[in-house]
């Protein structure tokens, strides 16, 4: 099978893959960071990028930049978007998942979303269980992405 996109020979090589990490909750976000790092690592040597941003919203215009750079075999992003309040977390959330999307589609390089948005994330005993449930989305995320880049593999070998 050949696919029309030129990334997709290069993506099949790369050991490269991207992390992006929101720093709003960085306390939580930082728990999917440490889980996907340990169980990706674990299952393979390849190297894991780290990249910070401000907030969630700034998340789709640097994956598309790391994404198109054709230094990465995939992208990965991570992102606490708590409702405050206003109903603003719901349109943030909808953009910076549409803008995933959109970055894996147009230059196909898989992306893989850590992005949360809990409905109830200010009573008591949500925090601690969000910190643990990151844990648990970062090591989904790596089972993944590797089997995504092995998937990829195998169409090049094809």
């Amino acid at each position: 099978m050949k696919s029309s996109n030129p990334n997709t020979h290069a993506i099949a090589n790369l050991p490269r893959v991207a992390l992006i990490q929101a720093r709003w909750h960085s306390d939580i976000v930082d728990e999917f960071t440490r889980s996907f790092i340990e169980n990706f690592n674990a299952l393979d040597s390849r190297a894991v990028s780290v990249y910070d941003v401000p907030g969630a919203y700034e998340i789709p215009l640097l994956a598309q930049q790391l994404a198109s750079s054709g230094d990465y075999a995939a992208v990965v992003a991570t992102a606490l978007v708590v409702d405050g309040g206003i109903y603003r977390h719901d349109f943030v959330a909808s953009a910076v998942i549409d803008g995933l999307m959109r970055v894996q589609l147009d230059h196909g390089v898989p992306v893989f979303s850590g992005v949360l948005t809990p409905h109830d994330f200010t009573s008591e005993g949500r925090p601690e269980f969000f910190r643990s449930h990151f844990v648990i989305k970062g090591r989904e995320a790596a089972e993944s992405c590797k089997q995504m880049l092995s998937t990829y593999k195998s169409l090049k070998a094809a």
